[in-house]
Formats: structure tokens, sequence, C-alpha cells
């Protein structure tokens, strides 16, 4: 053995190797393969979940699921009750008197008729206050690797098995969580900007009549207001293959809005930006037609960021159990106080001029999550930030398993992956981690509305 067997790789490079390693120079061209290659393998991935007809569709869920995580009974009685019952969904068997299938839809409906007709004790359908409106939760942080969209997309995944009708809305332009549920779209107009430039629109159109009645010349609307004047949010939603999960998409071409939106407010100062989503997904009739809205933001606090802050009720923002995480948590959170106190600052001191009233941003409830986490190398880590941190980090913690790295490899989310590919256990364990996530999420969701309910009546009085 030479003296130089033991050194480490980076001693020695011969210099003529590493320029015949190296290749030709990189040119702009090139980027263009690479988008071209990537382009093809992201296909090849997401087209593996698709049917005959290019389209995702949900996988069926059997007896055991459905009694262990959906409706709370006991399997014995449920079949009882399907036998007793033949206009109910009876689901299909792969086999002569194997274990019957069921899509979600028929969950959904026999979820219903145990709420009507079982014990009132159990929670056959999620708590939802007869009159409010829908609650919105964000999923953000500027850094990037988090576990976000995968945090935002189960979420969803969880609270439409759980019975709640949801909107997802996707603002990153990457177009993660479009992909996860088999969105398509064509261009920034199958996304989140037409309802943002339609809330700039109807503001310079507000603005022009009042510059009218002072004698001034109005602004012009250019062809993009005057078409997304026409366009609402029920124009841009698209059905999923969860039937009671909607997708308004996102794509590259979203991007746009960060450059647009400054501009738009360079032109008209009056503007408040920030309220645009808000203000469109109300006025549109979203908060009424869904019963959870989750906002999957761009790892950057930008203009599209700021709207879904703004907007949401429930803000989680996702980290591992790591310094360089903890840190730059600790840096968004900084960001966020200076982003949302200046803006308090600047209205309130032209409101208090006039005798209006003050802004004052307010989310129900926020929420650090511990996401990738590894047990055995990062408790000592956790325990640390949980030190720091307090109730504002959650103590629910979603450990990395095969389940989950699974389904990441698929494009597709543990609850689409089928427990057959695993044994129970690990299936059980893998989904365990999300289960609590959305539990520790679902109580806030509960508080949140409950505290409005209690306020409701207290009004009424």
């Amino acid at each position: 053995m030479s003296p130089t067997d033991d050194l480490p790789p980076y001693f020695s490079i011969n210099p003529d190797k590493a320029v015949e390693d190296m290749g030709a120079p990189t040119t702009t061209g090139t980027f263009q393969h690479l988008a071209e290659a990537c382009a093809r393998g992201r296909t090849d991935l997401t087209g593996r979940g698709l049917d005959d007809r290019g389209q995702k569709t949900l996988r069926r869920f059997s007896t055991w699921e459905i009694t262990r995580y959906l409706i709370p009974v006991a399997p014995a009685h449920f079949r009882r009750v399907l036998r007793q019952n033949p206009n109910l969904p009876q689901g299909l068997t792969e086999t002569e008197g194997g274990a019957k299938w069921f899509t979600l839809d028929e969950v959904l409906r026999l979820r219903a008729h145990f709420a009507a007709e079982g014990s009132k004790a159990k929670g056959y359908l999620p708590y939802r206050p007869a009159g409010l409106p829908a609650k919105i939760a964000a999923v953000a942080n500027f850094k990037g690797g988090v576990g976000k969209t995968s945090t935002a997309a189960h979420l969803a995944m969880s609270a439409a098995l759980d019975g709640y009708r949801v909107l997802v809305v996707d603002l990153d332009s990457q177009g993660s969580m479009t992909s996860i549920f088999g969105g398509r779209v064509a261009d920034e107009w199958q996304t989140i900007f037409p309802l943002l430039a339609r809330h700039y629109g109807e503001h310079l159109r507000e603005d022009n009549r009042r510059r009218l009645d002072r004698g001034e010349a109005p602004q012009a609307l250019d062809e993009t207001l005057d078409e997304a004047l026409k366009l609402t949010t029920r124009d841009l939603v698209q059905k999923t293959h969860w039937p009671n999960i909607d997708l308004i998409g996102a794509q590259l071409d979203l991007y746009w809005a960060e450059f647009q939106i400054p501009v738009w407010r360079m032109s008209s100062r009056g503007w408040k930006l920030w309220e645009a989503l808000s203000t469109r997904l109300e006025a549109d009739g979203a908060l009424d037609a869904y019963d959870l809205v989750i906002l999957d933001t761009p790892p950057a606090l930008g203009y599209l960021t700021i709207n879904a802050l703004a907007a949401a009720d429930i803000l989680l923002v996702p980290l591992g159990a790591s310094f360089l995480e903890f840190d730059s948590t600790g840096r968004f959170f900084d960001m966020l106080h200076a982003t949302f106190s200046s803006i308090e600052d600047s209205e309130n001191m032209a409101a208090r001029a006039l005798g209006l009233g003050e802004t004052r941003f307010e989310w129900d409830a926020v929420r650090a999550v511990i996401t990738r986490f590894d047990g055995a190398q990062q408790a000592e880590m956790a325990a640390l930030m949980q030190a720091y941190m307090g109730a504002s980090l959650s103590p629910y913690r979603q450990d990395y398993t095969a389940l989950i790295g699974q389904a990441g490899e698929q494009v597709s989310g543990i609850y689409e992956a089928d427990y057959r590919d695993f044994n129970r256990e690990t299936y059980a364990r893998g989904r365990a981690a999300f289960d609590e996530t959305y539990a520790g999420f679902k109580r806030l969701l509960v508080g949140a509305w409950r505290r409005d309910e209690l306020a409701a009546a207290r009004a009424a009085e």
C-alpha cells in the first residue's frame, strides 16, 4: 500500500484528466436542453399515476382503512349496516369473499348515512359551524426544502378524508402542488394572477371615478386589466382526482406577478395589494363553497407570499430540526414582523389623519411544524427548539419513513399509497406522522371556528 492510498480524494487530481472530464463550456442553450430533459422526466414520472384518459385517479379504500381511519365504527357493525341497507354503496371485491374497497365518494356517502342514522355521540362529520366562512390556512417559510408543499398537500388530503371541502391554491410558480393534484395550467391566466389583476383593476376603476369627480383625467385600464375584470375564482378552479379537493394551479408564468404587482402599486399608492387574494376569495363566494382553503406559498417573502399571509387565518411554518433551519426560520419571523408592522404603520398614519379605523393584522394561530424528523439524530435539537419557541412550535413532528419516501418518488401523497405495497405496521407508522400533524392543525381549525361561533353568539345577545 502506497502512502497516497489513504489520502482523501481531493489530493492528487490530475489537471489534464480534470479538463477531459469537464467537457465543453456551458452556454445558455445548455439550460434549454436541461429544462427539456427535466420536462420529459417530469412528464414520465407524473404520467405513471394516470389512467387511460391521461388523468390522475384516486385509489379505493378498504373496509379496514375506513373503520380504522375514516368512520369510527367497528368493522362488524360497518358490514352489518351495509347488509341492512342495500341502497348504500357496497364496495368492490377483488377476490371471492375478499375485502371490500370503496371510492372516496362512496366513503363520503357512507359517512353521511352514519351521521344521520348512527349514534349522535360519535363525530361522524367534522365540526363546521353553520353560517361561518371557510378558514384559510397558509403554509410558508422562505427557506426551501423544509417540506412546505408536502405539508400543505397532506393537510389538504387529511381534511378531505375527514369530510371537509377543500380548495388548494398553489402560489408557487414551481407548480409542485399542482403536479401532486394532477393540475394542468397553460399560462398565468389559469393561476391566481387574474384575481390579483382584477382586484387592482377594480381599485383603479373606483379611483378613476374619484378622479373624474375632481375634474382630473382617469388612468387607462390596459388589456390585461380588462380581461381580468371578466374572471372570478370559479373560472380558475380545477377539479382534481379527489372528489372534495379543488385546485387553483400554478406554473412558471405566475412568477411574472412578482414584477407586475409593484408596478401597479407604484401607479396607485392607494391600492392595498395585500388584500387582493382575500378580497377576491370572499367576493367570489369561495369562503362559502369550501370549508378550508389551503395556500401553498413560494420559498420567498415576495408579493404572492404577502398576499397569502395577509389572507390566512392560520399560518403553519414547516422547518427541519437543524440549526440552519431554526436560524433561518427565526429570520423569517423577523421579516414577517418588519413587513406587516411597516404596512400597519404606513396605513395607520394616513388613517389617523383622516379619522378612519386603523389596520391591524391578526391570525387565529401561528405554529411552526418540524418536518423530516429523525428521532435518533435530532431529538436534542428538537427539544431545544421546543424550549425556545414554546407553544408556537407544534409538539407533533413529521417522522421520515419509507412510506413518505415512496410517496415522494411517485408524485403523490402518503394517503394515496396503497397499504398493500407495505406491511400494515409500516403503513400505519408512516401515516401516523401526518395524522398527528393534521390532528394538531384540526385543533387550531376547530378552536378558531368555535371562538368565532361564540363571538357571534355574544354579538347577537
